[in-house]
């Protein structure tokens, strides 16, 4: 990932306003449940619209999904995604070692900041992988496969220790002599959880901007006191996003995370010629029609960051097979800011 950072700007502003954190609850572990889509339940409980950003998988709880999809928050910059038909159980919330299962299903986990001391791994099929640079991680416990789009990974299991890198993929199940593969990046870009992680991590670093130009000042409110690089709560988008101790990180999407002190050079997004598109309470999941106002719409207009517009699933230009792009105003108050991390 690249990373632009000027040092000297960045420590005079962090002096100046290295005062303390202030926060109206703790900031968020590993396991912070910070969206859902249709039907999602811990320890065959079923969540509610309003669990997002307030429930969090516990070492030993399992998320399962049916016709639905969940994101988890791992380590500050880790957002980890689960498909359809799919369930993970939390090993270890620990921020130094946090560790999950993929029992079935489906995950990708974009990783738009992690630390040599960070132990993330994900576990599946008696192997376990170990994630070591930013990048997008693809997770098949169905088809025994993992997949790095971007990144570094390393996975062991029974006696044995493979690198994978970006653009291959490799068999858990392979027997004999260890070896990854290519695969066609192209094709799995074309498929709906992908696009719908790529859509959820557009409105993250939409969330990312709102909040760190509040703490910039160019929001004329702030939350309060800047705590450094971490998880923030903004209550424009209603979730969790990250904010980095300064510079701009690349998601591997694409988007750009940015510090309140590069915030200033983002693009003011839905305000000059293109569509605001996020969340909002018009808005009704595919997953589940009766479901209150949380999800997210596509369009084929303009997109932010002077990107092109995403286009929707189901039919149309738009998340639902409508045009156009919803609004994702809720409640929930409050903000968060995790501790203070390094960069590179």
């Amino acid at each position: 990932m690249r990373r632009s950072r000027v040092k000297s700007l960045a420590s005079f502003f962090l002096a100046a306003l290295s005062c303390g954190a202030v926060w109206a609850e703790a900031p968020p572990q590993p396991g912070t449940i910070n969206y859902i889509e249709g039907q999602v339940s811990v320890d065959g409980q079923t969540l509610g619209d309003k669990a997002a950003g307030a429930a969090k998988l516990t070492g030993g709880q399992s998320l399962a999904t049916q016709d639905g999809r969940a994101e988890i928050l791992l380590t500050p910059g880790i957002f980890f995604r689960v498909g359809n038909h799919s369930e993970v159980q939390m090993i270890s919330p620990d921020l130094a070692n946090t560790i999950l299962m993929l029992q079935k299903g489906r995950a990708l986990v974009e990783v738009a900041d992690i630390h040599p001391e960070s132990n993330v791994r994900i576990n599946e099929n008696d192997a376990s992988t170990q994630l070591l640079k930013p990048g997008l991680y693809d997770f098949d416990a169905d088809r025994h496969l993992v997949r790095v789009f971007e990144g570094e990974a390393a996975i062991q299991g029974n006696g044995r220790r493979i690198i994978l890198k970006s653009g291959r993929e490799f068999s858990l199940s392979a027997t004999g002599k260890l070896k990854a593969r290519k695969f066609d990046q192209k094709v799995y870009q074309q498929d709906d959880f992908y696009r719908w992680s790529s859509l959820r991590s557009s409105y993250l670093t939409e969330a990312n901007i709102d909040a760190a130009r509040k703490y910039a000042g160019g929001g004329g409110w702030s939350p309060g006191v800047w705590a450094g690089a971490g998880w923030y709560w903004d209550p424009s988008f209603d979730a969790y996003t990250f904010i980095p101790g300064d510079g701009i990180f690349d998601s591997p999407f694409g988007w750009g995370f940015y510090s309140p002190w590069f915030v200033y050079g983002a693009p003011y997004f839905g305000y000059f010629g293109g569509y605001n598109h996020s969340f909002g309470p018009g808005y009704r999941p595919r997953y589940s029609p009766g479901m209150g106002g949380r999800g997210f719409m596509g369009g084929a207009g303009g997109g932010s960051f002077g990107h092109a517009g995403s286009r929707g699933f189901g039919g149309g230009s738009g998340f639902h097979g409508g045009g156009g792009f919803g609004g994702f105003r809720g409640g929930g108050g409050g903000f968060h800011g995790g501790g203070g991390g390094g960069h590179r």
